[in-house]
């Protein structure tokens, strides 16, 4: 899925949905194996999406996961036409910014990170992210618990990334106060829940 003119990479941050590492905020209502089994599913849908995107777009696409397990496990399971990253260690602001450093080195013009806890993001979001990037230095999709789904970027800007409470309802607040202070332009995709939660279960359902 890498070509050679793309110019604009896509950072897909996972984990091998390992029982008892992924999910682990689902393990109270689905077990170990169930809350594994959700990430498994999510991790594909938003694959699935983002072949459909990489279908009339040149672009490279790379997997940059966590865990235990290694590139043949992620082959395995996703497929062979993408690029395998460790993420490495660090929070997960040093990791996103590690990423989007070695897109940047590469000589790209534009790069975006997404995850895959988000079903409602599709092929068309991904687009209208990387046209935001033609006029606009950051994008963001807001996530309704505070986060955000998607950050992209036409540089690094390392500000955006240190300094903010990962994991809470005030990522998505911080961030955009550190671009406003660096006085970077910003455009926004719509926001989207995120499902994290046994109670946020519902929202997954749709997709099903």
């Amino acid at each position: 899925m890498l070509k050679e003119a793309a110019k604009e990479r896509l950072i897909v941050f996972t984990r091998y949905p390992e029982a008892g590492e992924a999910k682990t905020r689902l393990i109270p209502a689905l077990g170990a194996l169930g809350a594994a089994t959700v990430h498994r599913q999510m991790t594909e849908h938003t694959l699935s999406q983002v072949r459909k995107f990489c279908m009339t777009h040149p672009i490279s696409v790379e997997v940059h996961f966590a865990g235990k397990r290694g590139d043949r496990e992620m082959q395995d399971w996703l497929g062979s036409d993408l690029v395998y990253q460790r993420q490495g260690t660090g929070d997960l602001g040093v990791r996103m910014a590690r990423s989007l450093s070695a897109a940047f080195d590469d000589k790209l013009d534009r790069a975006i990170i997404i995850g895959t806890d988000c079903p409602g993001l599709n092929a068309d979001s991904i687009e209208k992210a990387f046209h935001h990037l033609l006029s606009h230095d950051l994008v963001l999709g807001p996530a309704i618990d505070g986060g955000y789904y998607l950050i992209g970027l036409r540089c690094l800007i390392p500000e955006l990334f240190s300094g903010i409470s990962w994991g809470t309802a005030e990522v998505l607040r911080q961030t955009v106060e550190i671009a406003k202070k660096l006085n970077v332009s910003v455009a926004y995709l719509p926001s989207l829940a995120d499902v994290d939660r046994p109670e946020d279960l519902p929202i997954w359902e749709q997709f099903q």
